[in-house]
Formats: structure tokens, sequence, C-alpha cells
């Protein structure tokens, strides 16, 4: 599928409160634990609980998530289809890192080892 100037800019002014209770749901009837959740969020982003609690006090958009956080340099590991979409055809660096969230996210839901999750090295 191709990616839109339209989705970009979706994607770009949706809050990041709105999406995570659906994440949380998602991960959590699959079995998985909050923890797990925040744990994948970090390594992606940077960001920790007390972080992710306070953005999303302030309904902060996508975009500024995005703009803040400190993109791990193993994001570029994710690749995949995710809502219909080849992650690493993406070419709006934005709309790309909400996709690597949304994988790491399914990813957890189905069940995933964290190493598998989180593009470990294997030692």
């Amino acid at each position: 599928m191709k990616v839109t100037e339209e989705h970009n800019q979706r994607m770009a002014k949706m809050t990041f409160a709105s999406v995570y209770p659906h994440y949380l749901t998602k991960v959590e009837k699959k079995g998985r634990t909050k923890a797990e959740l925040l744990q994948v969020i970090e390594w992606l982003t940077g960001y920790n609980e007390a972080d992710l609690q306070k953005l999303i006090e302030a309904g902060v958009s996508f975009e500024t998530f995005f703009q803040q956080a400190r993109l791990n340099a193993n994001a570029h590991l994710i690749k995949g289809v995710i809502c219909g979409y080849r992650i690493e055809e993406i070419d709006n660096a934005l709309t790309q890192q909400v996709r690597f969230l949304d994988k790491l996210v399914d990813e957890l839901a189905k069940g995933r080892k964290m190493e598998k999750i989180l593009r470990e090295e294997k030692k």
C-alpha cells in the first residue's frame, strides 16, 4: 500500500494518549504484561514509565512524541508488514517510526520472545 500525505498528517496529529490504551489492551488480552509493553516502548524511544505518563497527561501528538524520543540505533532492523504497509518502504520518517512502534506491540501480542522483539545481538 502507498502511504499518502493525508495518512502522514493523520499519523502526526494522533496523540500517543489515544493509542496507548489500545496497545495495553492488545498485549494483555494475549497474556503479556504492562511491564513488557513498557520495556518495548522504552527500547524504541528511550522513554521510561514516568516519561510516558507525562506525555500522556500532556496529550502530545505522535509528531512531538517522536521528536523528543531517542530512537534506538537498531530501530532500522524492524521490518515487515503492519496495517498493510511494508515498514522498510515507508518514506516518511514519522510514519515509519509510528509503524515501528505498532510492529513491536504486534510482535509482543503475538508471543514473540523479548530478545527477538528488541533485536538483540546473539552472543
